[in-house]
C-alpha cells in the first residue's frame, strides 16, 4: 500500500487528537520541539546503521525492521512538524518538485 502525505497527516492527526491530553499540542510555538525529538529519532537511525553497517541494515531481517521502525518514528516527527506549522501536501510538493528539478540542472 503507497502512503500520501496527506494520509499520513489525517493518520497524525488522530493520533494527537487521541493524546492531546498527554503531549505537547500541536502549534508553531511547539514546532522546534518536534524537530528536535526527530532529530533525535534520526540519531536512532544512525545507530542502527553505525552498529550493523549498511549492508547488513538492508539486508538482515532484523536489523532492517528496526531501521525501517526507526525511519517510521523520524516520519511521525516530520508529519508532526508540517502540522504545527499548518504546511499541506501540496505546498510541500511543490518545494520538493522545485528543488527536484533545481538539482537536476545542477551539474
Amino acid at each position: 500500500m503507497d502512503f500520501s502525505i496527506n494520509e499520513m497527516l489525517e493518520m497524525q492527526k488522530e493520533l494527537q487528537e487521541k493524546y492531546k491530553h498527554k503531549w505537547e499540542p500541536i502549534c508553531a510555538e511547539t514546532g522546534r520541539n518536534k524537530m528536535l525529538w526527530m532529530i533525535g529519532e534520526i540519531g536512532e537511525v544512525i545507530d542502527v546503521v553505525k552498529q550493523n553497517g549498511g549492508t547488513k541494515a538492508s539486508t538482515d531481517v532484523k536489523i532492517r525492521k528496526e531501521l525501517v521502525e526507526e525511519l517510521a518514528d523520524v516520519l511521525m516527527y516530520f508529519n508532526d512538524i508540517l502540522l504545527c506549522y499548518n504546511i499541506s501536501a501540496e505546498e510541500l510538493k511543490e518545494a520538493y518538485t522545485t528543488k527536484f528539478e533545481k538539482n537536476m540542472k545542477r551539474w
